[in-house]
C-alpha cells in the first residue's frame, strides 16, 4: 500500500498582523505529517517580524525583500505579483495560504489564481463595504475572497458575506479568527510573569492610514484634553514608525507627563499592555478581537468597521476621530462604574482559540 505524497501548501505572511493570525495555521501545519510546509516572508513589514517569528517559534524559508523606500502601493504590489510568481512557478505548491486584508494577501490571491493554484482565505469575509473604509484592505479582502478556493470565515457574519457575493457553499468554513488561538497561547505563557498592576489606565494605539492628518490630530488633543481633566491618568501610547504617526504623536503628545509614548511593543508586551488597560482607544482591527476577550472595553476610532460582532455585544463602540466623542465616551468609562462593566463583560464573538485545529482538518478532508 503506497503512502499518499504530503501535501505541498504556501503560507504567505508580510505584516506584523499576519505573523500573529498566520501562526496557528502554521504550526499546526508543521506539526501535522500530512503537509509540506513552506513558509513565504514577502517583507512589508520586515523589521516588525523577527521577535514575532522567534516568540512563535517559526521559521521563514524565503523572504522577497519587497520593500523600497517610499513607494507606491502600485509599485508594491508590481513587486508582489512579479516575485510570487516567480517562486510559485518554481515550487508548483498545492495551496496557497494567506490572512487578511493587505497588499501582500491580495497580490497572493491574484498570482495563484493566474497559476491556477488553489487558494485560502484565512479570515475571510469581513466587509465593511465602503472601498474608502478601511483603506485599501477593503479592496484587498473582496479580491482575495473572491478568488479564494477556500474561505475560513471568523464568525457567521463573515461567512454571510462570501455567500452573498456567490462563493459556493462547500468553500465556505466557520472556523473562528486565529488571532483568539494566538492569544491564547501568548496568555498562557504570560501566565509564569503575572503583571504586578495597573501601570496605565488607557492603552492608546493608532496608526491607520485613514486617520493620517486631521483625524489623528483630533485624537491626540482629546487624549491630552482627557489627561488634563483628570491628573491622575496614565496614557501609554506604542507609536507607529510611519512618519505621519510618529511626528504628530510626539508634537501633541511627547510634552505631556501622563502620556508615555514608547516604540511599538513587541506581541507579548501589547498583550500585557492590554490586560494591564482599564480600556482602550484604538483604530486596530486585531485588538477589536483580542480585547473583548480579555474582558477590555474598546473604543473604536474608526467610522465603520468590518468586525461588528464585538459592537453588537456592546463591548467595543464605534466613535470615530472626533474629539468631542472621544472625550465624552472615555470620561464615561472612567467615571460610570455601570457603564464601564457592562463593556467590560468579556468573552469573545471570534472564537474560542482552536481555528486552527479546525483549518488543519478541513484541508486534511477537501485538499
Amino acid at each position: 500500500m503506497t503512502t499518499p505524497s504530503r501535501k505541498h501548501v504556501i503560507c504567505i505572511i508580510g505584516t506584523r498582523p499576519e505573523v500573529i493570525k498566520m501562526a496557528p495555521v502554521i504550526r499546526a501545519l508543521r506539526d501535522d505529517g500530512r503537509f509540506r510546509l513552506t513558509v513565504l516572508c514577502s517583507g512589508q513589514h520586515r523589521d516588525l517580524l523577527a521577535p514575532l517569528l522567534k516568540w512563535f517559534d517559526i521559521t521563514v524559508d524565503d523572504d522577497l525583500a519587497v520593500m523600497t523606500e517610499d513607494q507606491s502601493l502600485a509599485m508594491l504590489s508590481s513587486r508582489l505579483m512579479v516575485s510570487f510568481e516567480r517562486h510559485f512557478s518554481a515550487a508548483r505548491p498545492d495551496l496557497v495560504m494567506a490572512q487578511g486584508d493587505t497588499t501582500t494577501v491580495m497580490c497572493a490571491a491574484l498570482t495563484s489564481f493566474y497559476q491556477r493554484i488553489p487558494f485560502a482565505h484565512v479570515e475571510a469575509g469581513l466587509r465593511s463595504f465602503d472601498l474608502d473604509n478601511p483603506f485599501p484592505e477593503e479592496l484587498n479582502r473582496v479580491v482575495a475572497g473572491r478568488l479564494a478556493r477556500f474561505h475560513f470565515c471568523p464568525t457567521q457574519g463573515a461567512a454571510q458575506h462570501v455567500l452573498a457575493e456567490g462563493a459556493p457553499p462547500a468553500s465556505v468554513h466557520v472556523t473562528g479568527n486565529t488571532v483568539i488561538d494566538a492569544l491564547h497561547f501568548t496568555t498562557a505563557a504570560l501566565e509564569r510573569d503575572p503583571p504586578s498592576g495597573r501601570a496605565h489606565e488607557i492603552l492608546l494605539t493608532a496608526h491607520r492610514r485613514e486617520n493620517f492628518g486631521a483625524p489623528l490630530e483630533n485624537v491626540f488633543r482629546a487624549v491630552r484634553q482627557l489627561c488634563d481633566e483628570f491628573p491622575e491618568l496614565s496614557v501609554l501610547y506604542p507609536v507607529h514608525p510611519n512618519p505621519n504617526v510618529h511626528k504628530p504623536a510626539h508634537a501633541l503628545l511627547g510634552n505631556h507627563p501622563q502620556i508615555t509614548l514608547t516604540e511599538p511593543l513587541s506581541y507579548p508586551e501589547l498583550v500585557r499592555a492590554m490586560q494591564d488597560a482599564r480600556f482602550i482607544l484604538t483604530d486596530s482591527g486585531g485588538i477589536q478581537e483580542e480585547a473583548p476577550a480579555l474582558g477590555k472595553p474598546v473604543l473604536v476610532l474608526r467610522s465603520v468597521t468590518e468586525r461588528p460582532e464585538a459592537v453588537d455585544m456592546g463591548v467595543a463602540k464605534l466613535i470615530g476621530s472626533d474629539l468631542d466623542a472621544i472625550v465624552t465616551e472615555s470620561r464615561r468609562l472612567l467615571t460610570d462604574g455601570d457603564h464601564y462593566k457592562t463593556m467590560a463583560q468579556g468573552g469573545s464573538p471570534y472564537g474560542d482559540g482552536h481555528a486552527a485545529a479546525r483549518i488543519v482538518r478541513i484541508l486534511k478532508d477537501q485538499l
